[in-house]
């Protein structure tokens, strides 16, 4: 018996140990992946606080990059490792004094905040490219601020209104036509977009909304609802339907049932496309810019393009400012929703 025992404690012991290698192993390759996919994003952070009129150093970009990379990657080692909040905070608070120090002591002379001006100096572009530059309307950076703000989140608004009510129908009535319904939703999947560019432009200039922000709001809407009709369907055919049917016993409407008993049940799915259809509308930059004519409107990915296509010569920091300031919104979103959206692919109920 006692042999017995041994054993399976060896073999516990060795099971658990090829687990740890394995999570290891994991993580370091994915970390090595991910390397050249991050990189990038740390460069342009660095360069909006580092470059000058002459130019960008090389050096400065990896030196602060040395530091910044494994700082980022050693939270998310310690994030995965550590279930804590308590702890987690306390580690993102050292790694961020720590890597503020190693900054300031390798970089800090040339670190400074000249490249974002645009924020505060409504005329600074204007200034810089000349009154010629887009006919001498180059807006204020937060007008395309507003406009891009106004675009994804009233498109994203009908997207889930939409799409939350078509696969509520879709996945709880069988009606003459569903299933071609279905494969039509299919089919328009196929077609990409940017094809139908020319016909998409016609149609909205025969309604009249060529050159508005409903243009672009409208066409969104549309090209993203197949696909999150498809998402909403599959979270609520996880929810059974006796959960329904039970509080349409106990006196409720169909209605009640649907807002109080099955809209809970699949919130994570709405949050999921919610999230998804503001980051398409706000990172939008074909429809935005074949939908308008001159200077009608502007939003951020138009205000970005015009900022980098200078013939007098790239900014590069003034770019770099840009970008991160145009990133910042998808980024900070996506890091306060993302525990919703690792369950896009699970049902609409836990177990």
């Amino acid at each position: 018996m006692t042999a017995a025992v041994q054993d399976w404690q060896s073999i516990a012991r060795r099971s658990t140990r090829l687990r740890k290698i394995n999570f290891v192993l994991l993580i370091g390759f994915l970390t090595i992946v991910s390397i050249p996919v991050l990189l990038p994003f740390f460069w342009v952070v660095v360069i909006s606080f580092s470059a000058r009129t002459g130019g960008v150093e090389s050096a400065v970009l990896w030196k602060a990059c040395s530091i910044l990379v494994p700082a980022v990657f050693a939270y998310g080692g310690f994030h995965l490792a550590v279930k804590s909040v308590r702890r987690r905070l306390i580690a993102a608070g050292a790694l961020i004094a720590a890597s503020t120090a190693g900054l300031y002591l390798t970089v800090g002379d040339d670190l400074h905040l000249h490249n974002y001006r645009f924020l505060v100096n409504p005329n600074l572009v204007e200034e810089l490219r000349g009154a010629a530059t887009a006919g001498g309307q180059f807006p204020w950076v937060w007008v395309a601020f507003i406009n891009s703000l106004v675009v994804a989140a009233i498109s994203t608004l009908f997207k889930v209104t939409i799409a939350t009510l078509s696969g509520y129908y879709l996945s709880r009535f069988a009606f003459r036509g569903r299933s071609s319904f279905l494969q039509g939703l299919l089919i328009l999947e196929v077609f990409h977009p940017w094809m139908l560019t020319i016909p998409i432009f016609l149609v909205i200039f025969w309604i009249g909304l060529l050159n508005t922000l409903a243009g672009p709001i409208l066409v969104l809407t549309v090209l993203d609802l197949p696909f999150f009709i498809f998402i909403m369907k599959g979270f609520f055919d996880a929810v059974p339907w006796d959960i329904e049917m039970s509080a349409m016993t106990d006196g409720a409407t169909r209605r009640q049932a649907f807002r109080y008993v099955v809209l809970p049940q699949v919130r994570a799915g709405i949050i999921a496309i919610s999230v998804l259809g503001f980051i398409k509308g706000w990172e939008e930059y074909v429809f935005v810019t074949a939908l308008r004519t001159g200077n009608s409107y502007w939003v951020m990915s138009t205000y970005l393009y015009y900022v980098a296509d200078d013939v007098m010569g790239v900014d590069y920091g003034l770019v770099a400012a840009v970008s991160v300031f145009y990133m910042a919104p998808s980024l900070l979103l996506y890091l306060f929703l993302q525990r919703h959206l690792t369950q896009l692919t699970f049902g609409g109920i836990k177990g």
